[in-house]
């Protein structure tokens, strides 16, 4: 029965486009906080530009609402739409007593990342592979009380801009990758954003830490092929949202909640505003129609929502941790409950072109020159478990969202076959899951 093994073994290889040792795929995950879609057009990007034509570039991608980097992060780690996988806000809080806590002390928060989702790093450590993450949110905590098998969180008053500590955590990644054999690592940088929130997205000192992020791209590339990774990593690069100007200084009629008649803050249990263009009120019992009814319509840039009438679309109102009322302003505009100061800001509606952040991919498992068109960052999670060949969790995403990036949708990563009393049985592990939905009936039988 051997001959016929190694017929089915040939069959495999030859049907799914594959050799048969194919060397596993690595995946790296990188995010550039706060880079916008269209940051590379008013700087030279020659690293971003060689990594396009060596790859893949997307036109942009959109992140889901609420457009904050926590909980945008954590949907690039799931898949997930936020008011699925529940961490809905950088700050953790508690209604009952008042409290709240800063977007750093939140990552430490482990009940406030842990409620029902697992990340990407669990699910591939529970399935055979090694998984690694360096600064990302979310990988302090540990999930159903498991953790990313090696993992490094930045210190308290961390400096987001050091190019030279980016170029030592980027050996240090790809060290992770080369000397510890990981399959997965998660990698974050935590600029432009500062810098746009500083100074705003359309100033020159944003327009230079862009320039710092293209150089740290090629370091990265550069990394890549001195450690011996560049035939099976596939580095993928986008960001958590946009950026957007704040209109001040008298330009026009600022939101703030409290020169709003009939509106205060007396009737509220708890709220979150001062924080850019998004709030959420939970208003004390009985004041919810009185609350909603003096903030509805009182300026023409600012949307009040009930959260049961929040939009279908933007998938922010079916979590118990969403607050009754959800606010959000346009862009330009902030949610003034005292005072703002930020020069740029984030959290604006999904659909508006300033949240839109970037998306490069390159590497053996992409195809190269390839520009496509927008998808959402739900559909990063899918694509990665395919290359990885893991099964994903439950998740938002579709992979043929993105399966026309890569160079072939049916490659596995070894196959094998096993004989006994009279019959074959196939013990491949798969590169690409929906293989085995296609082709599961053929493999797995017996000749008699």
């Amino acid at each position: 029965m051997l001959w016929i093994a190694s017929l089915w073994l040939l069959w495999a290889s030859s049907i799914l486009g594959a050799p048969v040792n194919k060397q596993r795929q690595k995946v790296l995950l990188i995010s550039f906080d706060g880079f916008r879609w269209d940051y590379d057009r008013d700087v030279d990007t020659p690293n971003l530009d060689k990594m396009a034509k060596d790859g893949v570039k997307a036109l942009y991608v959109t992140p889901p609402y609420l457009t904050i980097t926590s909980p945008t992060h954590f949907t690039l780690l799931t898949g997930r739409y936020i008011e699925n996988h529940g961490v809905i806000h950088n700050m953790w809080f508690n209604t009952t007593t008042t409290e709240k806590m800063p977007y750093y002390q939140t990552l430490f928060v482990n009940e406030w990342w842990d409620n029902g989702t697992l990340p990407i790093w669990i699910t591939a450590q529970r399935q055979g592979l090694k998984a690694g993450s360096l600064h990302f949110p979310g990988t302090a905590s540990s999930y159903q009380g498991q953790v990313a098998m090696v993992r490094e969180w930045e210190p308290p008053l961390y400096n987001y801009k050091n190019e030279t500590v980016w170029q030592e955590n980027t050996d240090k990644v790809m060290g992770w990758f080369r000397d510890q054999d990981l399959d997965f690592i998660s990698f974050y940088f935590g600029e432009p954003d500062g810098t746009g929130h500083r100074h705003g997205p359309d100033s020159p000192e944003r327009r230079e830490m862009v320039k710092q992020v293209d150089r740290t791209v090629g370091y990265i590339r550069q990394s890549a092929e001195q450690h011996g990774l560049s035939g099976h990593l596939n580095i993928i690069i986008t960001a958590d949202h946009g950026m957007s100007t704040v209109y001040r200084n008298g330009l026009v009629e600022e939101i703030t909640l409290s020169k709003i008649p009939g509106f205060s803050f007396r009737d509220l249990s708890f709220h979150l505003v001062d924080y850019g263009p998004s709030g959420m009120l939970l208003p004390k019992p009985g004041m919810l129609e009185k609350v909603y009814n003096a903030l509805k319509g009182a300026h023409p840039h600012l949307h009040v929502f009930k959260k049961e009438e929040m939009p279908e679309r933007l998938h922010f109102a079916k979590n118990d941790r969403i607050l009754p009322i959800i606010l959000f302003a346009d862009p330009g505009y902030v949610i003034n409950g005292v005072l703002q100061f930020n020069k740029g800001e984030h959290g604006f509606d999904n659909e508006d072109m300033d949240m839109k952040p970037f998306f490069r991919a390159v590497g053996p498992a992409f195809h190269k020159n390839l520009e496509v068109g927008p998808f959402e960052t739900v559909n990063i999670y899918p694509l990665m478990c395919h290359i990885l060949g893991i099964q994903p969790e439950v998740n938002d995403g579709h992979l043929n969202a993105t399966k026309h990036m890569l160079v072939t949708n049916s490659a596995l990563v070894a196959v094998g076959f096993t004989v006994c009393k009279n019959q074959i049985l196939f013990l491949g592990k798969y590169q690409h899951q929906h293989i085995v939905n296609v082709f599961s009936p053929y493999f797995l039988f017996c000749f008699r």
